[in-house]
């Protein structure tokens, strides 16, 4: 049997990919195929960032391509690129920014800005171009959470913020700007306004993903945002316990009524492990995100353990990500932010960049 495109084709169709669970020929991941008598090249080019699973990619291309008979040298390049996508109608994308995912939650003492900063960590780790912004401007935490509260951002403009950088990824937080022990005694349009201003006037750079670290609830910075910001779309965090599904609900609800389709349901403190015994206890329910994620119809991202070290690591400036990024929990975050990427991946592409302006002249 002589080597072609087509057959090379048809045993590259055997190869699924881990993350999406589709075959990467029918997903357009494999380019530029070229066969030259029995050697064979080309490229996979994945649409979300996964570093750490390019090898292992690769690897099970070229064992497919091995059984073919006469197969001679193979030469694969795996790389991830990230595109931006379609937001809310009529809401033009940031200048900067490709994709803006909202990390939200219906209450408070979920652990919503733990995971926004360990998602936006763990998507960096894969490779892509990250940043935060730190939304809550009455209790900001994303200064204390990557360990810079006590620098400043710099304008070399005069009109824009250069974000801050910590653990190569972008950060912008009111926390930057004001002491740490003055409280923000604003009315709801004063908090908007500058969260507004936090986030068009920070010269953002070439990000994959801006993550927003939303402030708990559904009030007034939470509609003005879903409203008038370029929201590719939210992650709902929680807690297994009633209440806190409860509220979950509500602010799956909000982002469903403004436009902004639901990427998945994190549950934080799924499981407690006794670091002493191993006895494993769902001190807070069980089963409860799982439930509410197949009776909404939205993905289920993943679990995350109530775990002593997550919370020391993050209040000690390092999240767990950064600060063990062999470990198993940083395995999950990272698991996490795959399915995340895998799922914005999925979503229609935004080609608005790629319409004429089109001007109107008396003649």
């Amino acid at each position: 049997m002589s080597l072609n495109q087509e057959t090379v084709s048809e045993a590259l169709k055997s190869v699924i990919d881990p993350n999406t669970g589709k075959d990467l020929v029918s997903s357009r991941a494999i380019r530029n195929l070229a066969v030259d008598g029995a050697d064979v090249r080309f490229d996979v080019e994945l649409g979300y960032p996964a570093r750490s699973q390019h090898e292992a990619i690769r690897r099970m291309l070229a064992d497919a391509l091995a059984k073919l008979p006469g197969i001679g040298r193979v030469d694969i390049t795996v790389t991830s690129k990230v595109v931006a996508h379609a937001v809310q109608h009529g809401v033009k994308l940031l200048p900067g920014v490709r994709n803006i995912i909202a990390v939200s939650s219906g209450k408070g003492g979920v652990g919503k800005s733990t995971t926004a900063v360990n998602l936006a960590l763990a998507l960096a780790a894969e490779g892509a171009q990250v940043g935060i912004l730190d939304a809550d401007i009455y209790g900001p935490s994303q200064p204390q959470m990557l360990g810079i509260g006590d620098r400043r951002p710099e304008s070399i403009d005069g009109k824009t913020m250069e974000p801050l950088e910590a653990y190569g990824i972008q950060a912008m937080s009111i926390g930057f700007l004001i002491d740490p022990d003055t409280p923000m005694v604003w009315r709801g349009p004063m908090a908007t306004q500058a969260l507004n201003q936090l986030l068009k006037d920070t010269a953002w750079k070439d990000l994959d993903y801006l993550v927003i670290d939303m402030p708990p609830g559904t009030g007034d910075i939470q509609l003005t945002l879903s409203q008038s910001v370029p929201v590719t779309g939210a992650v709902i965090v929680t807690t297994p316990q009633d209440i806190a599904l409860l509220d979950a609900r509500k602010g799956l609800k909000m982002f469903e009524k403004v436009g902004v389709p639901i990427l998945g349901l994190i549950e934080n403190m799924s499981i407690h492990i006794c670091s002493n015994c191993g006895h494993e206890e769902h001190i807070f329910g069980h089963g409860g995100g799982e439930k509410m994620c197949a009776e909404y119809k939205v993905p289920f991202l993943g679990a995350l353990p109530l775990d002593l070290q997550i919370r020391e690591q993050t209040d000690g400036g390092a999240p767990t990500v950064v600060a063990d990024p062999d470990g198993r929990i940083a395995g999950i975050y990272k698991e996490i932010a795959r399915k995340l990427a895998v799922r914005i991946a999925e979503k229609a592409k935004d080609m608005t960049h790629k319409f004429p302006n089109i001007v109107m002249k008396n003649t």
